[in-house]
């Protein structure tokens, strides 16, 4: 299945594709459970354990096996396509994310040791809708431009998922537990890996050809071939972890509250936003490949100057110009490697690159604790800019040599 080429395609052309808006709306309700589950999850199991200690590593474990784990459970769907892939992890998924809800419903209810393997279990199930949305769109958009197009909008809206999934669990905690959360979310990836599943259009994306199915070395074979997406997808991991613990730093040193920091950070998602739907609307000249390190060094840029802000009006405004760089850095990364793989590793690939911004933004935090108390936060934006920059002239480098050779 494939759209008829469009000259200058629109987002209203994205949704008009046949069977997209259903398909879309469905992975989209389906990927609002990732904005609400971990963060209901770690309320729920703070309050049934009263130890932040526990609840930080049963955190650690869900996040270390549903990201890492990411690309093996990509694989799976392009081996044996999505329905046949997707079900029984949700269906595992969704029982596991139930038992976790029965173990943290009443104060110590369970023991750590529980909660652990359990939410490691289910981290390790977690489907990967968004990877496999990815490759729905490039196989029923068919125009590059079209596929562009689909790619900008879907990271703009996986953007604001993931700002209205903790305000979803706020309403929540508001009148329940936070458990509930957990049900919520639940019943979100259920709901939407039914709806995703059933769409005309997933059911036409078959399994990849059985002779080049990864064995042995095809997961190599595959990191191989998009090794410059997925460094430039570190880049603004690395950027968007720290910028996370540096806001929080910038505000508390000023003596301003917590919801200053969540406004600065919501400025980043708004510039992201923007950012976004300007990259999918500009009909570039320059394909993908040569242009993937711009945004990153943009970005980086970007994070310098957020070491001059003086206030937090101007760390707001820094921030909005970084955040105009991050939904094009990964909207580009993510079609570098889909233009390098082919469709029996499309979903493979994608997961890849999301790995690389979760494994990027894990480090990024980390070295921002080291920094942050060591040295002015100023210094530490500038640290972070300065780290951003260098893996983005990594990427040039390796497209000047993919030019020359």
């Amino acid at each position: 299945m494939s759209s008829t080429s469009v000259a200058r395609p629109s987002y209203a052309a994205v949704l008009r594709i046949p069977h997209a808006r259903r398909t879309f709306a469905a992975a989209l309700l389906g990927r609002l459970s990732y904005g609400v589950a971990p963060l209901s999850l770690m309320l729920a199991v703070t309050r049934a354990s009263g130890s932040y200690a526990v609840a930080g590593v049963v955190m650690a474990l869900f996040s270390a096996t549903s990201v890492f784990l990411s690309p093996a459970r990509a694989a799976l769907i392009d081996r044996y396509g999505p329905r046949r892939a997707l079900v029984p992890m949700a269906a595992a998924y969704t029982a596991l994310l139930g038992s976790l809800t029965v173990a943290v419903w009443r104060p110590q209810a369970a023991s750590p040791l529980v909660l652990g393997v359990v939410s490691a279990a289910a981290g390790a199930c977690t489907p990967p809708l968004g990877p496999t949305m990815r490759a729905v769109w490039g196989r029923v958009a068919g125009d590059r431009a079209l596929v562009r197009r689909a790619y900008s909008l879907d990271a703009v809206a996986e953007e604001l998922l993931f700002v209205s999934g903790p305000l979803l669990v706020g309403v929540v905690v508001g009148f329940a537990p936070p458990a509930l959360g957990i049900v919520v979310g639940a019943v979100l990836i259920a709901a939407g890996t039914a709806g995703f599943v059933s769409s005309p259009a997933v059911r036409d994306l078959a399994p990849g050809d059985t002779r080049t199915k990864a064995r042995g070395r095809g997961r190599t074979r595959v990191l191989s071939g998009i090794r410059r997406p997925v460094i430039a997808a570190v880049a603004v991991g690395l950027a968007l972890g720290a910028v996370e613990l540096l806001v929080v730093a910038f505000t508390e040193e000023r003596g301003h509250g917590g919801g200053s920091a969540a406004w600065v950070l919501a400025a980043l998602s708004a510039g992201s936003a923007v950012g976004g739907l300007v990259n999918g609307a500009v009909a570039w000249r320059i394909p993908a490949g040569p242009r993937l390190a711009l945004p990153a060094l943009g970005l980086g840029l970007a994070m310098l100057g957020a070491g001059l802000a003086s206030g937090l009006g101007t760390l707001a405004t820094a921030m909005v110009i970084a955040g105009f760089f991050v939904a094009p850095a990964i909207t580009t990364a993510y079609l570098v490697a889909d233009e390098a793989t082919g469709p029996e590793t499309r979903v493979r690939a994608g997961a890849w690159v999301n790995t690389a911004v979760n494994a990027g933004s894990t480090a990024g935090t980390a070295a921002a604790g080291l920094l942050v108390g060591r040295l002015p936060t100023g210094w530490c934006f500038a640290a972070t800019g300065a780290a951003t920059l260098l893996v983005a002239l990594a990427v040039a480098w390796g497209a000047t040599r993919a030019g020359a050779s």
